[in-house]
């Protein structure tokens, strides 16, 4: 897809469809006057019919047009004017491209940031609009054997701003681009099954991506090499596993030479069974999904050097699968973390915590100067907050700021919940250091503030993502969150 800026002083050329913001029960905007008037009164002639009340995310196509340059033009509703913003302005964009993606345009000028969107600059307008029609035109890489539906013939998107915001615009168009790059690349990794996707399907999955882009760098260790650091959390999530686990470090240099990385830690749980703790089997397909926090890393690293972003990220992905099996850890084993911590096992099915902590740990060699972990982590997190919000776990208030900050501008928000030692209290064991759960209140939580004990000394935050990170039923697969939020911390000085 390519993605354009246009003055709205000289966007005249011609096009296969204008998109046009109408708002309920209000006059025409100026965007929507002019090209009303370059269609000789199209618009004003169907709204005075009374055929479309800009209802938000409503569209209703123009097509016997008289004269101008646009083939067609496409209403979209942006509800109540009062009530206007990112949401609905999002919600249009995407609603249009829906339209256009079931017919035969192959272009389209979006004139919806031609005017101004409340709380939305230029860069921010132009930068969600990209996300937008990109997210409407992704496509899951299906394995049907049947005919595939032929893919939209949309190639060219053209969006009008103000002439005074063209260079802001210029950014948000470029921040846009990799973002959405990121995001499919989540998607991509984090739709595949599991029987794909496997921890050694990500290790050439990631030797791709610094192949990709000269700014990434890959290493990859197997499981000889993770033993020999001393992983044995990680390494009792995987026992029952014929799969063998994978490191994964990527190294993104895009700052000064010498500036402290950020460091993100993926969580790369392959499929996940609960272990000996075995799940229920309705929804268990859903467990090929426990990898996002991972994919969200790729994401991030690949939406970063597409756009060059001037910063140094480290990505750490611990990987592998949680299945049950003879030589599988049962509940009441106790192992011993990279930190020399030792953890008494009651739940395999808590097992994200166990490679995370290490993986934490394994951090500090790049002495970063925030450390934030993304996971798929709690059920209890989805109680809580449902899918709109991701849960922000830390006691950096500097950085849980900054975080929940970047995750409102990008619409891809998080809300902070608590850590306190309160909660530690709850995951001590009479036979080791910790143990990996406490009971059923507060879950999300003290999951955190078991991660949070192997933080001691970094700039860390937690992110929980079992909410956002995909959609189940029919509409089931990765939705891309949290990348946006993720490269929209790091490009404003994370």
């Amino acid at each position: 897809m390519q993605f354009q800026v246009l003055k709205a002083g000289s966007a005249r050329q011609r096009t296969a469809c204008a998109i046009v913001g109408i708002h309920e029960k209000a006059s025409l905007t100026e965007a929507a006057r002019r090209v009303d008037r370059a269609a000789g009164g199209a618009i004003s002639r169907l709204l005075r019919r009374g055929d479309f009340s800009g209802k938000c995310a409503e569209v209703f196509p123009i097509t016997a047009l008289r004269r101008g340059p646009a083939e067609r033009i496409l209403l979209v509703g942006l509800g109540p004017k009062p009530a206007y913003g990112r949401k609905a302005y999002r919600r249009a964009v995407f609603a249009a491209t829906q339209w256009l993606a079931r017919t035969a345009c192959t272009n389209a000028v979006s004139w919806l940031a031609a005017d101004p969107v409340p709380k939305l600059d230029a860069r921010y307008a132009v930068r969600h609009a990209v996300e937008s029609v990109s997210n409407a035109l992704y496509r899951i890489p299906d394995l049907k054997s049947g005919r595939k539906p032929p893919l939209p013939k949309l190639a060219r998107f053209g969006i009008v701003v103000a002439d005074a915001d063209a260079e802001a615009a210029g950014r948000g168009l470029a921040d846009g681009r990799g973002i959405a790059a990121g995001m499919a690349r989540m998607k991509d990794l984090a739709n595949l099954p599991a029987n794909v996707c496997t921890p050694r399907y990500l290790a050439d999955a990631a030797r791709a991506l610094a192949k990709e882009h000269p700014s990434v760098r890959a290493q990859v260790l197997d499981e000889r090499a993770i033993a020999k650091l001393g992983m044995g959390s990680f390494l009792s999530v995987t026992r029952g596993s014929e799969e063998p686990p994978r490191l994964i470090v990527l190294e993104y240099h895009g700052g000064r030479k010498g500036e402290a990385p950020v460091a993100l830690v993926g969580k790369g749980i392959t499929f996940d069974t609960g272990g000996i703790s075995l799940k229920q089997p309705t929804g268990m397909d859903e467990m090929k999904f426990d990898m996002s926090g991972a994919a969200s890393v790729f994401g991030a690293l690949k939406a970063l050097a597409t756009i060059a972003a001037p910063v140094n990220v480290v990505g750490i992905i611990p990987t592998c699968e949680n299945m049950p099996g003879g030589r599988a850890t049962k509940p009441g084993d106790i192992v011993t973390s990279m930190a020399g911590k030792t953890i008494e096992v009651l739940n395999t099915d808590a097992e994200g915590r166990l490679i995370l902590c290490d993986a934490i740990t394994y951090s500090r060699r790049f002495k970063p100067r925030a450390v934030v972990d993304i996971a798929t982590l709690t059920g209890a997190c989805v109680v809580a907050l449902g899918a709109h919000y991701c849960g922000l776990f830390s006691a950096d208030d500097k950085l849980a700021a900054a975080l929940a900050a970047a995750g409102e501008r990008a619409d891809d928000r998080a809300w902070r919940m608590p850590v306190a030692e309160e909660y530690t209290e709850l995951l001590k064991s009479n036979f080791a250091d910790l143990a990996n759960v406490a009971g059923r209140e507060g879950g999300a939580i003290t999951a955190a503030c078991f991660l949070w004990k192997f933080a001691d000394g970094l700039s860390w935050a937690h992110l929980d993502i079992a909410g956002s990170a995909y959609l189940t039923g029919t509409h089931k697969g990765s939705t891309g969150r949290p990348v946006p939020l993720l490269v929209d911390w790091l490009l404003h000085g994370a």
